[in-house]
């Protein structure tokens, strides 16, 4: 059997309550990246996804966000600035980071800034993200703090919502950062 590096860490690369033979395989989509992985300036781009109806109503329902813009299609139509649905701008934020979130167990969310919905998603529209690290700088004692740009876009690449995502990370190295942290 080939061997591969672990993808995720130590315990949950090879869980010991499965069949070992699964227990081997490499973990889809989960990454074991650390702050010294993560190269200012590097871009990714996401798939595309269409926002159906479905999701669109299933996201107010969950967050009872029953807006006459997003729930009310006869107010929309008749009585809305855009003359259709919305979709959410919190259910675009959520699916646009989405999009490109990593499941890396050495990364934890620590906020977000300069959250701006800059143009209207309706239903049926398909979006895509860019994500780009814009810097980087060591913290605490163990880990770093990661700051990158969310460019969500809709269609043929009309900007419609920007973020900046901040995440703490662990180092590979820590020893290699002391005195040079902030707190």
């Amino acid at each position: 059997m080939t061997t591969f590096a672990p993808t995720v860490g130590v315990s949950s690369t090879k869980p010991t309550d499965m069949p070992a033979e699964h227990a081997e395989l490499p973990v889809w989509n989960a990454e074991n990246w650390f702050y010294e992985d993560w190269p200012v300036g590097q871009k990714i781009r996401s798939l595309r996804r269409t926002i159906a109806e479905g999701d669109s109503h299933l996201f107010n329902t969950l967050v009872v966000d029953i807006h006459p813009y997003v729930q009310d299609q006869m107010f929309a139509e008749r009585e809305g600035v855009f003359g259709r649905r919305l979709v959410a701008g919190a259910f675009v934020f959520s699916a646009g980071l989405g999009l490109v979130a990593t499941n890396c167990v050495n990364a934890f969310s620590y906020g977000y800034d300069r959250l701006r919905f800059i143009k209207p998603v309706f239903i049926g529209d398909t979006i895509y993200t860019i994500r780009t690290n814009l810097d980087k700088r060591p913290r605490y004692k163990d880990l770093g703090l990661i700051r990158a740009s969310y460019e969500v876009f809709k269609g043929e690449g009309e900007l419609v919502l920007y973020c900046e995502h901040l995440q703490t990370v662990k180092y590979k190295n820590p020893a290699d950062f002391a005195g040079k942290t902030e707190k």
